[in-house]
């Protein structure tokens, strides 16, 4: 036996006391006992860490395992912070939200018991509610955190514990690691569970109301939804917490036709329907195309299971459903965002946008050329969020968003918004129909004033600790032997975020940036544009490429996109991919 299988042993035999339930105890002594120990190595060799999303990991025993005791110590260690970081405060209050997920409501009702056992109010909703309502409330209340059960986009074998600070926002340092440490000293027989039921407050429909009306703020132009109310409509929840919220912000927001794909408004953490919950994924969208071709719909939209990104298909020349990516989703955000306002007088100069640092570069062009500063973010709206508190009081926030189907087009909210951008989308659609253009069109125009690129994103996955080690290693190899050309053309500038240091052509210089993060970037002398990025949340390391392109005229596009993927074979040829 190696030494590493024997300390996952003794880890394991932790869980076989009294502090466990029989049926925990049972699976543990299954997987002790089994001839293979992959399944227990894979649940006990490390404990479930917090990476850029928080807690997120498959559901099962074990200490690298989602379950209700590493929730449980995960919110006995953040109670004991809450209650260091507030040490004057005698009414320390939480918001606690969910999820459609398995174990979801049983983990938030975990969360809300070990708070009010604490000593801590908790504010916890009925029912799963979006991710950004969780963050409207915890500002709303005046609390000073909160927890949301929500694995995101993941498959249905995962959850996760998404811990929030007083601002609306995911918890960054020095609160994140402040959290860690306290975690870190928990044992299960430290975790006060007999819950102060005076101390758990049930919210629900009034928060949905005071929600809603945030979300009604952000409307631009509320006379050209008016004259398009009738703006033909699908939407999809997925399974999951957008399924009342969304429908009626849009009626709210004056849109009259609107029409859900009936299947997936059941809530079901399995996700029947989808081989993957992941609005990145056009397989998901497919019942709600079905649904828009038989209704004759404008576009169809659909959000993922907490509610916070969101996939938008719309029609293109040929009438073919075609699904519009999140970079392209965020520069028609901007784009519209800023020209709008500025034509009807709602622009007053110190309004900035904000997207992160592996976003399409055609969003700075869009607003420099607007006279809009634009700031660079980490990948995760934590970062946006930061940004908006730094900025708070002496600059206007406009928008902001990231590649991976996710935007906040205001500042009520920190976390991305479906329900927000959704309704802000729909608006966007009445506004091309009102000019004579689909969505489709309106996009390509962008492209005609901006320029072309196309972005391509390739995940590496690498599940387990072999995995991990192996991103690691792929890491160390791009930076000890970093790339002079990439798909033929000449690298010109490297940034390495782990470092904190530029290199173009030859010159180092600083990067001015919140905090160290483990990116690598390399810009060519044509153009192209290549991230290297391990994922904080999953067992897997992105790369993304930003492609430049030759776009004579619309009628170009999908000739211009074919050639400019055509490159991805040698761009993944250059790094070893």
């Amino acid at each position: 036996m190696t030494e590493e299988l024997k300390q996952v042993i003794e880890r394991a035999q932790q869980w076989l006391t009294p502090l466990y339930d029989a049926e925990t105890q049972a699976q543990v002594r299954a997987m002790i006992e089994a001839e293979d120990k992959t399944e227990l190595i894979e649940a006990f060799y490390r404990d479930l860490e917090f990476g850029t999303g928080g807690l997120r990991g498959i559901m099962g025993p074990g200490t690298n395992r989602m379950n209700k005791y590493i929730v449980g110590m995960a919110t006995q260690g953040f109670a004991n912070y809450l209650h260091k970081a507030f040490p004057d405060k005698n009414d320390i209050s939480v918001v606690v939200g969910h999820d459609c997920r398995n174990n979801s409501r049983l983990f938030a009702e975990t969360v809300a018991n070990i708070f009010s056992a604490n000593g801590i109010k908790v504010y916890l909703f009925e029912g799963l509610r979006p991710t950004p309502e969780v963050s409207f409330a915890i500002r709303h209340y005046g609390c000073q955190a909160g927890v949301n059960i929500t694995a995101s986009h993941n498959p249905k074998e995962y959850n996760g514990y998404k811990a929030y600070w007083e601002d609306g926002a995911q918890v960054l340092t020095p609160h994140d690691t402040g959290i860690i440490a306290e975690v870190n000293k928990v044992t299960m027989k430290d975790v006060l569970m007999e819950p102060d039921k005076d101390l758990i407050q049930i919210i629900g429909g009034e928060t949905d109301y005071d929600y809603m009306q945030a979300v009604k703020s952000l409307i631009i132009d509320q006379n050209v939804i008016l004259k398009q109310k009738d703006l033909n409509i699908v939407y999809s929840p997925l399974h999951g917490a957008g399924r009342v919220i969304i429908p009626m912000c849009l009626r709210s927001w004056g849109f009259e036709n609107i029409h859900v794909v009936p299947e997936q408004m059941v809530i079901d953490g399995n996700f029947p329907t989808v081989v993957s919950p992941n609005p990145e994924n056009a397989e998901a969208m497919t019942l709600g195309m079905q649904l828009g071709t038989k209704l004759g719909a404008d576009l169809v939209i659909a959000s993922d299971p907490d509610a916070d990104r969101l996939a938008i298909v719309c029609r293109n020349d040929k009438g073919e459903w075609v699904i519009i990516n999140g970079n392209q989703t965020c520069m028609m955000f901007c784009y519209y965002i800023i020209n709008n306002m500025k034509a009807l007088g709602k622009l007053k100069g110190n309004e900035y946008l904000v997207k992160t640092i592996v976003t399409s570069e055609l969003i700075r062009k869009i607003a420099d050329r607007q006279g809009v500063e634009l700031t660079d973010e980490y990948t995760g709206f934590k970062w946006i969020a930061n940004r908006i508190r730094e900025w708070e009081g002496t600059h206007k926030y406009i928008g902001g968003g990231e590649e991976s189907f996710g935007f906040l087009p205001y500042d009520k909210v920190r976390d991305k918004d479906s329900p927000a951008s959704i309704c802000l989308i729909c608006e966007i659609a009445a506004y091309a129909k009102e000019h004579g253009m689909t969505l489709y069109e309106y996009l390509l125009n962008i492209y005609m004033e901006y320029g072309f690129q196309v972005e391509n994103t390739i995940n590496i996955v690498r599940p387990g600790k072999t995995g991990a080690e192996e991103i690691q290693q792929m890491m160390a190899g791009f930076r000890q032997n970093p790339p002079k050309e990439i798909a033929g053309s000449k690298v010109v500038t490297i940034k390495d975020f782990q470092l904190l240091k530029q290199y173009t052509d030859g010159k180092e210089s600083d990067l001015v940036m919140p905090a160290k993060s483990n990116v690598l970037q390399y810009f060519m002398e044509d153009g192209l544009k290549v991230s290297v990025r391990p994922s904080g949340t999953e067992p897997k390391i992105k790369f993304y490429f930003e492609i430049p392109g030759n776009m004579p005229t619309p009628a170009d596009y999908e000739k211009a996109t074919a050639d400019a993927l055509a490159r991805v074979a040698d761009i993944r040829k250059s790094l070893g991919i």
